[in-house]
């Protein structure tokens, strides 16, 4: 098992010092920063080196079909990104409190905690309570309410998840009991596993994305995202919520080979979870980003095993000249178990025509573009072409770079030492057209979406990313071509995030289900994410299920008889949306569905179709 740090969170280069130690390797590694960009972290995803809104302009027109807006509620101090996940317990609604654009720098917002609003009338929700965090620390995705009730503890708890801005911040879980949801107490805060070998989090508790609790009986559990280690499936034994204690770690890369190298980062991380009890056994789903949905038997949390793993379909269902960009956000079981219902969560959708350049006439793949460069789609012809030159090194700044030797040429650059931001403005300054990055020694078979540093503005010029052997091939055939060789890739739209439908018994895929405009190049742009964020499924319906959209609104789908999904409802506002979380709730025998806006705050839908 692997026990070593994983340099997950663009951020730490602004809270650490420029060493990193590796936990249990007793080795460090003298440079600066710890993370380059690589988003491979939740945090990441829709923290710092990704921007949440990767199109902040715009939305989809107003529109709705089968579906009531019952209720709604603005939050008093809501603003623009502050809004996440969304919880229901009885007649109260949580919802949990982000930071606001960044969290660096003066400007930074970040009033983090949890939001208490009464439904107990859906129809006119009204805000009573307010639970903050410590400073510098936010709640997202991990927003849950139970019952539990074993010999240590008997009660409802409200379970958040913490992330953290500055040296300020704390990680971990924090638990409260909201038996009383007007008066919430406090059992535990900032809860979790410590990487004691890395000197700012060995004091507190590593951040955590997300968070889910079960009640097994006598025992209660939380399972924990972590943010920061290979070792990211977290088990705490929560039977007394007031000392949670840890008791379970696993690498389900390492642990049980759920990865796919053709999705070109060699590994993945840990994202989203939900458990159930399912024929009799304690199911866990767990959404393993790059890795696939993953069904683990935690009957004995401290020694889980595996049932089934989904895997991405190659080339890509809805983009068939792609490979799949992977990205396993959220999922959940039908209410009959037999269905799971996932989704794929994709800012990003421009990339490179089967996922590959082209150097001196032999096609290298994966390959991805920056997630912050121009993309080649929306190039003259969609085409990328020049000559390709090795510059000799890391290319950190203008002066490690020679100059281009004329119009057309491309840098291509070894990643390690600083963010591919300072990659592509060196290569920039010395006058290339575009640079290529390949994976050092070190992470071999590391490919991605290049992140960038902070928010812009960004060198315009193209750039991709290929793995550790391919950069030494392509630079084998520039010293071939006496120093240059040329190059050519194509771009593509492929596409925002969308839906899968897979048999919940062996995790094999069924269908899958993409937003109209998602898949139509010309709301690519100004029309906001376009991107499917949750799911909820149905606790009347077993074919029923609710999405949260973002800027593609709520959303309702059905599964048929023949095992497909088709969309039966939805609802966007005439100013727009933009849905995080979606949960379902009964009042009186009828189902409501309430979703958190990003921008907003709290709205209680009902399905009126058939």
């Amino acid at each position: 098992m692997r026990t070593s740090l994983r340099p997950r969170r663009l951020r730490l280069a602004i809270a650490i010092a420029s060493t990193l130690v590796l936990a249990g390797s007793g080795v460090t590694l003298g440079h600066a920063p710890p993370d380059d960009g690589h988003a491979d972290s939740g945090l990441e995803v829709h923290g710092t080196a990704h921007h949440q809104h990767g199109g902040t302009g715009g939305h989809l027109p107003g529109s709705d079909d089968n579906v009531e807006l019952v209720g709604q509620l603005t939050l008093g101090d809501v603003a623009e990104g502050k809004i996440a996940d969304v919880a229901v317990w009885g007649n109260y609604a949580y919802l949990g409190s982000f930071f606001q654009d960044t969290c660096f720098g003066p400007e930074r917002v970040v009033d983090g905690g949890v939001y208490i609003v009464d439904i107990s009338d859906p129809t006119d929700p009204v805000e009573v309570g307010f639970i903050p965090t410590q400073q510098d620390t936010f709640v997202g995705e991990g927003v849950q309410v139970i019952a539990v009730d074993t010999p240590r503890f008997v009660g409802d708890i409200l379970v958040i998840n913490n992330e953290t801005c500055t040296l300020q911040g704390k990680g971990g879980v924090s638990i409260y009991d909201v038996t009383d949801p007007l008066k919430p107490k406090m059992l535990v805060e900032h809860a979790g596993d410590r990487n004691v070998n890395f000197a700012r989090f060995g004091k507190h508790a590593n951040d955590i994305h997300s968070a889910f609790a079960w009640d097994a009986g006598d025992r209660a559990y939380v399972v924990l995202v972590d943010d920061l280690e290979f070792t990211d499936v977290d088990i705490l034994d929560i039977t007394d919520p007031r000392k949670p204690r840890l008791i379970a770690e696993y690498d389900l890369d390492a642990d049980f080979s759920v990865f796919q190298p053709i999705l070109g980062s060699g590994d993945s991380f840990f994202h989203d979870v939900v458990v159930k009890q399912i024929n009799g056994t304690w199911t866990m789903l767990a959404s393993y980003w790059d890795g696939g949905y993953v069904l683990l038997d935690v009957d004995d949390p401290a020694n889980a095993t595996l049932i089934a793993h989904s895997e991405f379909s190659i080339p890509d269902p809805e983009f068939p000249t792609q490979l799949p960009i992977g990205n396993a956000h959220q999922a959940e079981f039908s209410l009959d178990n037999q269905y799971v219902v996932a989704a794929d969560e994709d800012f990003q959708p421009w990339g490179l025509l089967g996922t590959a350049i082209t150097v001196d006439g032999v096609a290298y793949a994966p390959a991805y573009e920056g997630a912050f460069t121009p993309p080649v789609a929306k190039l003259p012809g969609a085409s990328w072409t020049g000559t390709i030159v090795w510059t000799g090194g890391v290319g950190c700044t203008p002066a490690e770079i020679p100059a281009a030797p004329g119009a057309g040429y491309i840098a291509l650059i070894e990643r390690g030492v600083c963010f591919f931001q300072n990659k592509a403005e060196a290569a920039a300054a010395q006058g290339y057209d575009g640079f290529v990055v390949y994976s050092d020694a070190a992470r071999p078979d590391d490919v991605f979406p290049m992140g960038a540093r902070d928010g812009g503005p960004y060198p315009d010029i193209p750039g991709a990313m290929v793995r550790h052997a391919d950069g030494l091939a392509i630079r084998a055939a520039i010293e071939a071509g006496s120093g240059s060789a040329p190059f050519s890739a194509s771009g593509v739209f492929d596409g925002f995030g969308y839906v899968h439908l897979f048999d919940a018994s062996d995790m094999s895929e069924l269908d899958t289900w993409v937003l109209p405009e998602a898949k139509n190049p010309a709301f690519a742009e100004g029309f906001g994410d376009l991107s499917v964020h949750e799911v909820a499924m149905s606790h009347q319906d077993a074919r029923l299920a609710y999405l949260s959209h973002y800027s593609g609104g709520f959303r309702v789908l059905r599964i048929t008889p023949d095992e497909a999904l088709e969309e039966v409802g939805h609802y966007i506002h005439e100013d727009g949306n933009n849905f995080w979380g979606v949960q379902v709730f009964e009042r009186g025998g009828t189902e409501y569905v309430a979703a958190s806006d990003r921008d907003s705050g709290l709205w209680i839908f009902r399905y009126t179709g058939p």
